[in-house]
């Protein structure tokens, strides 16, 4: 079995996260060899500096938590951060427009990043917790349609993270694509991360990578 470690983004993304703590982050992510750290893009500069020389990536989050900016806000959000060393991006969906069933502007907004990003894995979260069965399938149609390397549940931030049903529809969406899911929200243990793993997922972004890895996990950091 792949090892449980490298399913793992090592997640920091919240509003108050100091300098000392993305560098915390990097440090724990070099001593497990965690897949990636994902970070807010302001500190990818500091994140490519510290695992330079590793094989770590870095992951930037875009258009992030709401995925409401401009599609062009989002685009340079995504240049800004590939300039700045990051390897992947995970933006979010504009949930606005998908609920205004207006499907057109949610594929472009998908698209213009992926189009700058070529190379680089594209995440699209959907933000699952604000969609009903029927629209994470199509969110998930929108996303592999325009360019989407993964489809993501949620950015923790919202009023709910994975769930097994939501994380089961997506895998069922992506048929015979080339696509991959990230579970996130809510991982917190082991034995919710090898749930996910067994079910098909191909990466976890979580907070709580140390705990999930070490089995401890009673010193869990958020629900991310």
């Amino acid at each position: 079995m792949t090892p449980l470690n490298t399913f793992i983004d090592h997640t920091l993304l919240k509003p108050t996260a100091t300098q000392e703590e993305i560098k915390t982050l990097c440090s724990e992510a070099l001593k497990h060899q965690f897949f990636s750290v994902c970070v807010n893009s302001c500190y990818v500069p500091l994140a490519k500096q510290i695992l330079e020389n590793s094989t770590v990536k870095v992951c930037s989050v875009v258009g992030f938590p709401l995925g409401a900016m401009s599609t062009a806000a989002k685009v340079e959000e995504a240049k800004n951060a590939l300039k700045n060393g990051a390897d992947e991006i995970d933006m979010v969906m504009n949930i606005g427009f998908f609920k205004s069933g207006d499907f057109t502007a949610v594929a472009h907004d998908i698209k213009a990043v992926k189009q700058i990003m070529p190379k680089n894995t594209l995440k699209v979260i959907l933000e699952t917790c604000y969609l009903n069965d029927k629209e994470i399938i199509k969110a998930s149609e929108l996303a592999i349609a325009n360019g989407a390397d993964f489809i993501k549940t949620s950015t923790g931030f919202g009023t709910g993270g994975a769930t097994i049903k939501d994380v089961k529809l997506m895998l069922n969406s992506i048929q015979n694509h080339a696509v991959k899911v990230k579970a996130s929200g809510g991982i917190r243990d082991t034995q919710t991360a090898l749930e996910y793993i067994n079910l098909g997922v191909s990466r976890l972004g979580t907070s709580n990578g140390v705990a999930i890895v070490s089995g401890d996990n009673n010193n869990n950091k958020s629900a991310y």
